[in-house]
């Protein structure tokens, strides 16, 4: 028992990479639970094994008394006397006990410690290593699908990406091979959860410093990402280097770059702005690909009013105001954007309504009376 305990011990010490001692201490005291539960759940039963040889000792300590009465917690001198001729003076004394009669039950409970010690080490492992990854992308395999989520199998363990995380109109089948933004660990009592996202904004970001070595090396720096997921991302990047083009090095050489983004995005359209602290600049280049003509800030507001050419209006807007919609996130601006037409006829009519109010103005002053 003691040769096989020492030898199951050492070899999951070495494969799992989990401290002998943590074993043997564990085991210890869940042997210890179970020959007290075998003899009645008395507390004076002792059990301690030799983290050297893993030797099982186990006693039960009995207080010495004149006479006997309760067997189980006391020993009478005489007996004693018998026992361990030189144990005069003593208060108590400690009696071993066979092992042997609850072997049965101490080769289950070492199993199922030694399981469940490998599981906690397992789990405490994979957490440890994925908690330090979190906010990274992770590659995998697609192993299932259960009600709205999909198990991705990422090396020691698998992650769970939620429907509502995948793009839209996006479907795995059991066998491909995925990419995600790892968003969250969670340690519960059985397994860590690993939650990762295909529609989290930070997701292009780790794709672009894959693709951009510019951005992994500090050379370009991403300002801000906002996203429809499946339809449109806006990145503003600026360059730490004056000789370094932040938008060519994220575009690539004839788009190398920024289309094997898309690729994995499954055609989602990238606006790739350079960021500057010029307001107007900013806001015109945050409604790219359309073309603006004149801008008005009001900085009390945070409001813009944004002019373009009359082609350029739904473009502009985008589908469904999706263009101005992210140009908004991307600014932190409120931005109403309107026709050179619209702009024409409101300034015609402000024009028409200042000549009015100077006639106005001119009639009232012919039909005073003189010396009024």
């Amino acid at each position: 028992m003691t040769k096989e305990l020492c030898h199951v011990i050492d070899q999951i010490s070495r494969e799992k990479g989990i401290e002998k001692g943590i074993l043997v201490a564990a085991l210890e005291a869940a042997m210890l639970s179970a020959a007290r539960k075998r003899y009645g759940g008395r507390t004076n039963v002792h059990l301690t094994i030799d983290p050297k040889t893993c030797a099982i000792t186990a006693y039960e300590t009995k207080n010495i008394v004149d006479k006997a009465v309760d067997k189980d917690a006391e020993i009478s001198r005489s007996d004693v006397k018998k026992l361990f001729p030189d144990s005069a003076g003593a208060e108590s004394v400690d009696l071993p006990i066979d092992i042997h009669n609850f072997g049965r039950i101490a080769a289950q409970t070492a199993k199922q410690v030694i399981f469940q010690k490998v599981r906690e080490a397992e789990r405490d492992v994979i957490y440890n290593e994925f908690k330090g990854k979190v906010g990274q992308i992770v590659s995998g395999t697609v192993m299932r699908r259960e009600k709205n989520n999909y198990y991705i199998n990422i090396g020691k363990t698998e992650a769970i990406l939620p429907q509502s995380e995948m793009l839209p109109a996006e479907n795995l089948r059991r066998g491909d091979t995925v990419r995600a933004y790892i968003e969250e660990v969670k340690i519960t009592t059985k397994e860590p959860v690993i939650l990762v996202s295909r529609t989290n904004p930070h997701f292009i970001g780790e794709l672009f410093k894959m693709e951009v070595p510019e951005i992994s090396e500090g050379l370009v720096v991403i300002k801000d990402i906002v996203r429809e997921p499946g339809d449109r991302t806006k990145i503003a990047v600026y360059s730490t280097n004056a000789s370094v083009d932040p938008v060519g090095a994220c575009v690539g050489m004839k788009g190398t770059r920024v289309q094997s983004i898309v690729r994995e995005l499954r055609g989602e359209r990238i606006d790739i702005i350079p960021w500057t602290d010029d307001l107007r600049m900013l806001i015109a280049r945050a409604l790219s690909p359309a073309s603006v003509e004149r801008i008005g800030i009001n900085e009390e507001s945070k409001t813009a009013m944004v002019v373009v050419n009359d082609q350029q209006l739904s473009l502009a807007i985008g589908k469904k105001g999706q263009n101005v919609r992210l140009a908004m996130k991307l600014t932190g601006w409120d931005i109403d954007i309107m026709s050179d037409t619209e702009y024409a006829k409101i300034k015609m009519e402000e024009a028409d309504k200042v000549l009015e109010e100077a006639i106005d103005k001119e009639a009232q002053k012919k039909n005073k009376p003189d010396g009024a």
